[in-house]
């Protein structure tokens, strides 16, 4: 990463988060086919929806013949997170306009949120909205594309459990995790470190005592509690 803030180094940038959407919509398609989705309903859910672990829960919803409503409660409980990080990136876009602020949360993931927050460590402290776009529109195509491309793969995977795809989101995110821990100069890594456990140990507390179409948005809520309780005290 550089300190420019244009289309071209977003493209750039994007790449290897564009990479890994290959890897995990293609593992989406896989499994939307098993759930009996056409190709092309799978690239129209991944347009609408647009959220790798929403669609997963949507799907496997659908396998077992849920209720609507149940199905968009849960697929908003999941994605509530992107309440929290729309707060967090809308500050550095105060002086855009409603229809830029717009386009950037409808199209903000965990993914292009976590990009964004390395991508300060390098523009002090700064963003804007072409390099922010552009980003968010090369990844939602890839997603797309490769959710289709899975849905036409799937036609020749029967159990696509025993590929283990279904780790393929999991592994996304330890490589988000590892780069923005490495790229944070801000913060201390031994700080991070204890956040980071504190979060699993809340995951793993979390599993027992909270529902788990709860559980992402109170662990996260509680893990910046965390995180701000041990930067002021200890560091």
């Amino acid at each position: 990463m550089n300190a420019e803030l244009n289309r071209k180094t977003a493209i750039k940038e994007v790449l290897p988060t564009a990479f890994g959407y290959i890897g995990i919509g293609i593992a989406f398609g896989i499994v939307s086919k098993a759930a009996g989705l056409s190709a092309l309903q799978a690239g129209l859910m991944s347009l609408i929806a647009y959220g790798g672990s929403a669609q997963f829960i949507i799907v496997s919803m659908l396998l077992v013949y849920s209720p609507i409503i149940s199905i968009i409660t849960a697929a908003f409980l999941v994605n509530s997170r992107m309440i929290l990080m729309s707060l967090v990136t809308a500050k550095y876009f105060k002086n855009d306009s409603m229809l830029h602020n717009i386009l950037i949360g409808s199209l903000l993931t965990d993914e292009s949120f976590a990009l964004a927050m390395n991508k300060l460590n390098y523009t002090n402290n700064k963003l804007n909205f072409a390099w922010f776009d552009t980003a968010n529109w090369f990844a939602y195509f890839v997603w797309f594309f490769s959710s289709v491309l899975g849905a036409l793969v799937g036609n020749f995977i029967e159990n696509p459990t025993n590929l283990g795809i279904d780790f393929a989101l999991v592994a996304m995110f330890i490589g988000l995790l590892y780069l923005q821990m490495i790229s944070d100069k801000s913060l201390k890594l031994s700080l991070q470190l204890l956040v980071v456990v504190a979060t699993f140990i809340l995951v793993y507390l979390g599993l027992i005592f909270i529902p788990s179409n709860l559980l992402i948005i109170i662990i996260t809520l509680l893990g910046c509690a965390v995180g701000m309780v041990l930067k002021h005290v200890f560091f």
